[in-house]
Parts: C-alpha cells; sequence; structure tokens
C-alpha cells in the first residue's frame, strides 16, 4: 500500500466516524459564510502565494504546535497572502475541520480546505464549514470522480485546486477544464520532493489557467524557479509554519526584502 493508499484509508475511517444526517448537514449548509471568490488574487500580475496552516506532515512528522490556526492565517493575511490554506485530515496532519471554522470566523481572504476528498460528503462540509476552495489530487481519483467531485464543488460554489504530479496527470485534469491546476513536487507514493516537476510541468499547463506551484518550496530561488517555468502562485506550508517570523519568511520567499 502506498502512502497515498494509507492515507485515503484513514481519511474514509474518520469521515465514516463524524457523518452526519444529510438533513443535519444541510442545515449547516444553508448557514454557511458567503463563498469568496479566490480566482482574482491567484491570478494577479505578481507571484501570488497560498499559505498553510500545517501542523505536522508524513514525511517531516510534527512541524509546529499551532494552537490558534485563526491567529496563524491572520498573519498570513496581513503578509499579503491571497489564500489561507488549512489542512484539515486529521491523522497524518494533525488538522479538523475546526480549524477552518476558526479561519473563517478570522479571516475574510479566500480558504483553502486542503484534504483528501475521496467522498461527496466531504464537499458539503466543506462549503458548510466556509471553505470557498477545495483540492482535487488527480492521483487519488478516477478520471469520472474527478469529472463529478469537480462539478459538484463548482455547483456549491466553490473554486477547485487540481493537483498533479506527472504528464498524464496533467491531461486528465485539462479534460475537465479546470480554472486552477497545481503541480506537486511531492511524489504522493514515495514522498521523495522533485522540484524538477515544476520546469518540466509547468510549462504543459495553458497560461489561460492558474498555475500553482506546490510542495519542497523554502527559498527565493526555488520560488523564481516556479515563476521562470510558468507559475501564478506557489503553495507553502513547512517553512511558513516553521518560521518564527512568517511575514519575514513571506517577504523573502517573493522577493520583498533581502534577507
Amino acid at each position: 500500500m502506498s502512502v497515498l493508499d494509507s492515507i485515503i484509508e484513514g481519511v474514509r475511517e474518520d469521515l465514516a466516524a463524524r457523518r452526519l444526517p444529510l438533513a443535519q448537514l444541510n442545515e449547516q449548509l444553508s448557514q454557511a459564510p458567503a463563498v469568496v471568490d479566490a480566482h482574482p488574487g491567484l491570478f494577479s500580475a505578481e507571484m501570488a502565494i497560498i499559505a498553510e496552516v500545517k501542523r505536522s506532515s508524513p514525511s517531516k512528522g510534527a512541524l509546529a504546535p499551532i494552537e490558534s490556526p485563526e491567529s496563524l492565517a491572520a498573519r498570513y493575511r496581513d503578509a499579503g497572502a491571497a489564500v489561507v490554506s488549512v489542512l484539515t485530515e486529521k491523522r497524518r496532519f494533525g488538522g479538523a475541520l475546526e480549524d477552518l471554522v476558526a479561519v473563517r470566523a478570522a479571516i475574510e481572504i479566500p480558504i483553502l480546505r486542503k484534504d483528501f476528498m475521496v467522498d461527496e460528503y466531504q464537499f458539503l462540509e466543506a462549503r458548510a464549514a466556509g471553505a470557498d476552495v477545495v483540492l482535487l489530487i488527480v492521483a487519488a481519483l478516477s478520471k469520472n470522480q474527478l469529472k463529478d467531485y469537480y462539478d459538484l464543488a463548482t455547483e456549491l460554489g466553490m473554486a477547485v485546486l487540481v493537483e498533479t504530479h506527472t504528464h498524464q496527470e496533467i491531461e486528465d485534469a485539462l479534460a475537465i477544464e479546470p480554472r486552477i491546476i497545481g503541480v506537486n513536487a511531492r511524489n504522493l507514493k514515495t514522498l521523495e520532493i522533485n522540484l524538477a516537476a515544476f520546469t518540466e510541468l509547468i510549462p504543459e499547463i495553458p497560461s489561460s489557467i492558474i498555475r500553482v506551484a506546490e510542495s519542497g518550496i523554502s527559498q527565493r530561488r526555488e520560488v523564481e524557479m516556479a515563476q521562470a517555468a510558468g507559475a501564478n502562485a506557489i503553495l507553502v506550508g513547512e517553512t511558513l509554519v516553521r518560521a518564527g517570523n512568517p511575514a519575514e519568511a513571506i517577504d523573502q520567499l517573493l522577493g520583498r526584502t533581502n534577507f
């Protein structure tokens, strides 16, 4: 079993334990905050950043305690993040939907629910919790699921970050005509990082689509590599949560300082 398969197995088990009756979920959905459009901020003239609230990871273990995800999210917003990503997977990343709810109450910029979305219920609960963007991992879904879940998220008003790792996955992603495609430099089956993926894969994505470079970014030169390949945005978690001053770290990554 690959790392990805193991994570998804745990996600399904946790979902089964928290699943609410549909009527109750629909009631929550009817009271959800209005969707905030993430597309304009990610398609700006300058490099945009999706700043992530992330306590741990399968590859590195514990990263930061983050007792107040809403305070960290506010610091990201104040530093100019276009979107705040909130990990909600519990077993490997130490997240929870409650983190997303807390962040939604604290900031007004778009929020990405970062999780392994493998069931229709997750999209309803994401929107009910206040998510504006959801993640679809091509490697975790069949072609039919990818299309169906993309359509469902769109019907709910949310933007979708479609995550790819290979040439074939980009082809599969393009088939559903998404507005945002991410290239993840981390192999989700082995957890190895290959930053050359940015140079190899991002140029395959049409410039009319928002292109996001994900994982492994910790230095300004890596941002420049992604930008040269055509990325409009970067998604960064570990580097920011481990930084004593996340605003300074964002400035450094985006070339705003001489640090």
